[in-house]
This record gives C-alpha cells, sequence and structure tokens, in this order.
C-alpha cells in the first residue's frame, strides 16, 4: 500500500517473526549467544525467557537458519498441556509417525529414534516454544527424557523458550532437579529508548528506504509510548506508514504518531493513559497491548 510511496520493497514493520529484520541490539545480541553457545557447546538444557512481543520467536527462526547440517531439530510450537500428550507432540515435530497410543510404546519410537540419529552422527535438538504453559509433571517428564544422554554422549538436547512466567516456574522446589539442568539462559529485555530509533532506522534500511523517514521527534514518541516492546513499536510504525501515505505526507512527524496513538487509544485495542505529552524519560508503559 504505502511501500513505492516511501521507496520501500516490502513492509518493514510486520508483526509476523521475520529473521531478516532482527535489530542487533545488546539484549538481541546477547540472548542469541546464549542460545547458540547452548546448542555449539553440547548444553542439556537451554532456557530463554522474556516478554510478550520481544523477539524470542524471531531469535528462533535466525537460529534454526544457522544450525549446522548434522543437527535434527523438533520444534514444538502448541504447546501440550499434559505430559500424556507430550511425547505425540515430540514425535510430530520430528516428523514420525504416531502408530502407538501407549506411552511404553510411544516412549520406544522416541528412543529409537534419537538413537537412530545419533548413530548417524547427529545430534537431536528439541525446541519448545510457550514453555511457561507446561505444568511441572511436563517439565519432569522433559527431563527425564533428557536421561537419553549417557556419560559424554549427548544425543539430545532442549531449549525451552518462553514467557518471564517461566523463569518463575522453573524456580519452584518441585523442580529442583530440573532448574540445575539448565547450562545456558537469558532474559530477553525490551530495548532502551536510545535503541528505538536504530531500530527503526534498521527495519526501513532492510526494507530499501535510503534516507530517514521517521523524525527524531516520532521516534522518541514511540519509544516512550512502546516501552521499547518491538511489536508494539512495528504495530504504531506500521499504522504511521499508512496514516503518511493518506495524507501524502514527506516523512512521518510528531503529530502523524500523535494521532495513530490517539486513535489506537479511542478505536483500537490499545488501552492508553490520557497523558498525550509523554517524554523520552517516561519509563511507564503508556499504551499495552490488551490481544496479541
Amino acid at each position: 500500500m504505502y511501500e513505492v510511496y516511501y521507496g520501500l520493497t516490502e513492509k518493514p514493520f510486520s508483526i509476523i517473526p521475520d529473521p531478516e529484520f532482527i535489530y542487533w541490539g545488546r539484549a538481541h545480541s546477547m540472548a542469541f549467544a546464549m542460545l547458540e553457545y547452548g546448542i555449539m557447546n553440547h548444553a542439556g538444557f537451554t532456557v530463554i525467557t522474556g516478554d510478550i512481543g520481544c523477539g524470542k520467536t524471531t531469535l528462533i527462526r535466525h537460529l534454526l537458519n544457522r544450525l549446522e547440517d548434522n543437527i535434527t531439530v523438533g520444534l514444538v510450537t502448541n504447546t501440550p498441556r499434559n505430559s500424556d500428550e507430550l511425547l505425540q507432540w515430540i514425535l510430530l515435530s520430528l516428523d514420525q509417525p504416531i502408530n502407538h497410543t501407549s506411552y511404553v510404546e510411544l516412549y520406544k519410537s522416541f528412543e529409537t529414534f534419537i538413537i537412530g540419529e545419533y548413530a548417524k552422527g547427529r545430534r537431536t535438538v528439541l525446541i519448545i516454544d510457550e514453555a511457561q504453559n507446561l505444568k511441572p509433571e511436563t517439565l519432569e517428564e522433559l527431563r527425564m527424557l533428557s536421561n537419553l544422554n549417557a556419560d559424554k554422549s549427548q544425543l539430545l538436547q532442549l531449549v525451552l523458550v518462553g514467557q518471564p512466567e517461566l523463569k518463575d516456574l522453573l524456580q519452584r522446589p518441585e523442580l529442583i532437579q530440573f532448574a540445575q539442568r539448565v547450562s545456558s539462559d537469558f532474559h530477553l529485555r525490551r530495548l532502551q529508548h536510545s535503541e528505538v530509533i536504530d531500530y527503526i532506522n534498521h527495519r526501513l534500511w532492510v526494507a530499501g528506504r535510503q534516507t530517514v523517514l521517521f523524525t527524531q521527534e516520532a521516534c522518541e514518541l514511540i519509544a516512550s509510548h512502546s516501552n521499547g516492546i518491538p511489536r508494539i513499536i512495528n504495530i504504531l510504525c506500521d499504522t504511521a506508514l499508512i496514516y503518511g501515505y493518506s495524507w501524502e505526507a514527506p516523512e512521518i512527524t510528531r503529530d502523524i504518531v500523535q494521532d495513530v496513538i490517539k486513535d489506537k487509544s479511542e478505536f483500537g485495542v490499545f488501552a492508553a493513559s490520557d497523558n498525550t505529552e509523554p517524554t523520552i524519560s517516561d519509563e511507564k508503559n503508556i499504551i499495552q497491548i490488551t490481544s496479541v
């Protein structure tokens, strides 16, 4: 819609995870370093947590693009609610048939596959997204599955990715044995206000824009109202581009962003405060998404 008008080759602020648009600020660089360290150094368990919309899934997609050919990956995105479903979802993620219903038979299929991959000189990495939804007994089941690793042989590695509640879950007394298996972890924080302008310009550059499009004042307003959450930044920026295009504005100004915020507050799925003149130093999350 607005791409040609603003000299873009594609939409720069889609909320669909796209590794090509990763902004390597300090938090995302450190989070990916811990992810990569966990995989390359054969960590049994790696845990990455972060707030909704901070880019966890995008980091996972980037990791998948960089893994070596001798690594078999299973990605579970539909979090199993109980341990009875766990093995079925894991086998599906590994493209394995589910020919049995009993736990013993499912476990035997899983074990045979993992050992078979190891015999071929391959490691298996299991990634579970939205892991904060797992119940303690399901996490304990994952720990038991990791017992396939024997001595110095690393047959199976597990990566858990989830919201901050996952940290609280892993600190429960009954999961102390699980927590002790975690050798690589990181909490992905929101962007600092000073990083938001670089984030916006980075995504515009990746999408083909050669010159600055959002004014400094517009970026500062977005930083204040998004509280540094990339997904909210994307939503505000994308809507501002629509407004700017409809008004034939040559650049995205503070006034355009202010109108976007006002309209989303009144008519959208945002909840906003009455403060219409936030400052760059305001640390409150003035706008929060109520449904993502």
